[in-house]
């Protein structure tokens, strides 16, 4: 009798975990296609069957791309409210004889963003990283009434000490000084401690972006980023683009080890598109305050030092939309004769793909620059996936030499137009990333990039399909694998 209890005993436990397994599965695939692109459904419903109890952890965890709704309808109060307010951030006379389907392009930025395009701008690179460090310091020691700081990374070490000296200093004259860093990011890097209490010793009104606290009731899919990197000074100049205020190995030993440094591009903006990068400063201090500072003054029509037209374009999972990505592709799709792209994590979905060989198929020159290692083991190895399909689609892939890790983010086209900001070309800076992107027009500006292009061009080495093929089989499983994980979105 003993043995038959037991044996009845096992089976009904058998058939609890197969009802159960099979209860996951069919929920899954009820639940996980809903609102969500097929490549992301498929490779969550693979990643559910394959492994049904972690699988469905994951998703749980990390399965929703959007915030929290709270801080949906703040973005779309405040897309709202800028809508309404345009004409207080157009500014400036265009350049005469734009192509109607940059027009377009200007529209539906304008439609997913809210922000207008604006002339009479001066927009200079700096590609030096100390450089750019000095320049924000000086901005902010001239500052009159108000800095602003947004970066992912905000850290105070020995290569940011002109940085935070200079804040410092506004702090002492009575300037208000904003903060905004994100929560996980600097959480998990060195001198987290120490840059916060040197915010609260100089009494800079500072937040965590995105903060992952639920003890406090703050709480989003935790892989969420504020990837965005800006500063503000008096509503006058701004900064913006790829690199974070930190040293350039991001003081982490694995770095330091292996002798890795940060390639970056900063630009500083003076003109009416200052107002618009303040815009987006104040709608992120708008989610995490749920308050507008007073006495900022966003209606500036004082003409800069160029007269280039610019559009400021912020992207992310509070927009209903992917709008970098879709700008990216419309200017890839509207280029003639060149585009060039610089990311540091290229991992192309369907989309970009096809923009991408159908522009090759056109006859334009396409060129990729990307870095020769990697940081990040998964997007490094799910990047190289892709270099196959794009040597035999017609691209020339830049691999920038070690131990230098080319972060820039920039896509020219022509002669004419250009983007820089802070947004990769992969998955993560389409859908999960804050991001923010600077459209430029004017050919004196694309002229300031092709010289860092060319630079870049001078510290890299060409990937041939020849080379290629001689990848170990081991190097192609590892890229194969990884591919698959950047569809989990």
């Amino acid at each position: 009798m003993n043995e038959l209890w037991r044996v009845l005993g096992s089976s009904w436990w058998a058939i609890l975990v197969w009802t159960v397994d099979m209860v996951i599965r069919i929920v899954a695939v009820v639940i996980v296609p809903r609102d969500r692109k097929p490549t992301s459904a498929m490779a969550w419903l693979l990643a559910i069957f394959l492994l049904p109890t972690a699988g469905l952890a994951l998703f749980l965890l990390i399965g929703s791309p959007r915030l929290p709704r709270a801080r949906r309808r703040r973005q779309a109060q405040t897309n709202e409210y800028i809508r309404e307010t345009n004409d207080l951030l157009e500014g400036g006379s265009l350049r005469p004889n734009e192509p109607e389907w940059f027009t377009q392009i200007v529209h539906m930025n304008r439609e997913l963003g809210a922000l207008p395009i604006s002339g009479d701008n001066g927009v200079t690179i700096i590609s030096d990283y100390q450089r750019s460090l000095d320049e924000m310091a000086a901005a902010i020691r001239s500052a009159r009434r108000y800095v602003h700081v947004e970066f992912y990374i905000l850290k105070s070490d020995p290569s940011t000490e002109v940085f935070f000296r200079a804040l410092e200093d506004a702090c002492r004259r009575g300037i208000e000084v904003r903060v905004l860093l994100d929560h996980w990011a600097n959480l998990v890097k060195p001198f987290h401690r120490r840059t916060l209490k040197r915010l609260d010793r100089m009494g800079a009104d500072w937040r965590f972006a995105l903060p992952i606290q639920p003890l406090k009731g703050k709480w989003q899919r935790p892989d969420l980023r504020n990837h965005r990197k800006l500063l503000v000074i008096d509503g006058e100049v701004a900064f913006l683009g790829s690199q974070n205020i930190t040293d350039p190995s991001y003081n982490l030993r694995a770095n330091i080890r292996r002798g890795l440094k940060w390639v970056d591009v900063m630009v500083r903006l003076d003109g009416p598109v200052v107002s618009s990068v303040d815009a987006v400063f104040l709608s992120d201090w708008f989610s995490e305050t749920d308050t507008v500072p007073e006495g900022i003054e966003l209606a500036r029509k004082d003409s800069g030092t160029g007269d280039l037209d610019c559009q400021v374009v912020p992207s992310g999972p509070g927009f209903e939309s992917e709008n970098n990505l879709r700008l990216f592709l419309a200017l890839i799709y509207a280029a003639r004769d060149q585009v060039v792209m610089v990311s540091p994590y290229f991992v192309p979905n369907e989309a970009m793909m096809q923009a991408v060989e159908a522009a090759c198929d056109r006859g334009v020159r396409v060129e990729l620059f990307v870095s020769e290692v990697g940081d990040q083991a998964v997007v490094y190895h799910a990047q190289r996936s892709y270099y196959e399909a794009l040597l035999r689609a017609g691209v020339r892939i830049w691999l920038y030499r070690a131990p230098y890790i080319l972060h820039t983010k920039s896509l020219s086209i022509d002669e004419e137009i250009a983007v820089v900001g802070s947004s990769n070309m992969d998955e993560r800076s389409f859908g999960l990333n804050l991001e923010v992107s600077l459209l430029v027009r004017g050919e004196e500006f694309v002229r300031q990039l092709r010289e860092v292009e060319d630079q870049y061009r001078q510290h890299s080495r060409e990937l041939t399909l020849s080379e290629w093929a001689e990848q170990p089989i081991r190097s192609r499983i590892l890229d194969n694998l990884a591919r698959l994980t950047s569809a989990l979105q």
